[in-house]
């Protein structure tokens, strides 16, 4: 009898990398769940606010996702004088593993991203972005040359001046004519200047900027004025404008979440606009609902003691407020990224 083997082992080899097939799908993915939990986690807060409840904030830090695929075949064979025997194999693994950090805003952070007022010329660059000057003026600013926003606290709702509103809705129609130029500019002295274009204008757009300047109490030959926060200006030619903090926002934007009228009565919610009394309405257009089913048809939703919070798809007024907080957000975050988790990922 004669008997050999023959084996053929670990033949494990790599084709291809399986990384870029993985760029766009994660990005999309990723991009997706981020920005639905940044919603969800900003909608919480406003109505956590109507309910006096502490807010918190956490960020994602940073997203590593690492692959890793292995596979190989194998084959022996056995020879005798009586019959042959061939036995071939193979194996491979996949493994998918990311990592994920959450930084929570706390201390200094917070203070910075959350507390910190706006300044003016970030306010007017989002006006100058694109963004609706209403939707902008109603949420981020409190007053303008000692014009009054409407005011929302743990307390109350205050209404606010006619004459800002006034202002808002001129604004409102000079950016959308594109008559009248709303630019914000560095100085002489490093502050920003609001420019408006006064030449040629047509009699409704001229007749807008002149009452402009008379609610304001600006200069009417004036071109350019200095933009500076605070509530009141030192003279006509100056546009002094009191911002808000992304913290004050939300708690304006949380006077308008619909809450059960019980737990106002009971006490473990603040009272909002719908106790504000007969003929006292906010100006802005903003509206949370609230359900004890899950809404089928919601921007976003969350469910909180025992009901489900939500701004209806339908709903492009609120839609488009909610969106600017966001954006807003983004310029009040001026903090310097760093200290965050260093990862070290095994190769």
């Amino acid at each position: 009898m004669r008997r050999a083997t023959l084996a053929i082992l670990s033949l494990s080899v790599a084709c291809a990398s399986i990384g870029p097939g993985t760029v766009a799908r994660d990005r999309f993915d990723y991009s997706a769940v981020i920005t639905d939990s940044w919603k969800r986690q900003m909608l919480l807060n406003i109505v956590k606010f109507r309910y006096i409840d502490p807010p918190i904030f956490v960020d994602v830090g940073q997203i590593v996702s690492g692959y890793t695929l292995e596979y190989g075949a194998a084959a022996e064979g056995e020879i005798t004088s009586g019959a042959d025997l061939l036995t071939i194999g193979g194996q491979a693994r996949y493994t998918d593993r990311p990592t994920i950090t959450y930084v929570p805003l706390t201390g200094d952070k917070f203070q910075r991203a959350m507390m910190a007022p706006l300044t003016p010329s970030g306010v007017f660059s989002a006006i100058q972005a694109g963004w609706p000057a209403e939707g902008v003026m109603f949420a981020s600013v409190q007053a303008i040359n000692g014009l009054r926003n409407e005011h929302a606290s743990a307390l109350g709702v205050v209404a606010g001046d006619d004459g800002f509103t006034r202002v808002v809705q001129i604004l409102g129609r000079l950016q959308r004519s594109g008559a009248v130029a709303l630019r914000v500019k560095s100085g002489g002295n490093g502050d920003a200047v609001l420019a408006f274009r006064k030449e040629n204008l047509p009699p409704e757009e001229a007749a807008d900027a002149a009452e402009l300047r008379r609610l304001l109490q600006l200069d009417p030959e004036a071109r350019e004025f200095q933009l500076v926060y605070g509530q009141l200006p030192s003279d006509n030619r100056e546009l002094a404008v009191l911002t808000r903090s992304v913290l004050h926002m939300i708690i304006a934007l949380a006077a308008h979440a619909e809450v059960p009228d019980e737990d106002v009565a009971e006490g473990r919610a603040a009272p909002g606009w719908e106790a504000a009394g007969p003929g006292v309405e906010s100006r802005g257009s903003f509206q949370i609902h609230c359900s004890k089913g899950k809404p089928e048809d919601a921007f976003v939703s969350v469910p909180y003691r025992d009901h489900w919070f939500w701004i209806d798809d339908r709903d492009i007024a609120s839609k488009r407020q909610f969106a600017l907080v966001l954006f807003l957000c983004t310029l009040a975050d001026t903090a310097e990224r760093g200290g965050e988790p260093v990862l070290t990922i095994p190769t």
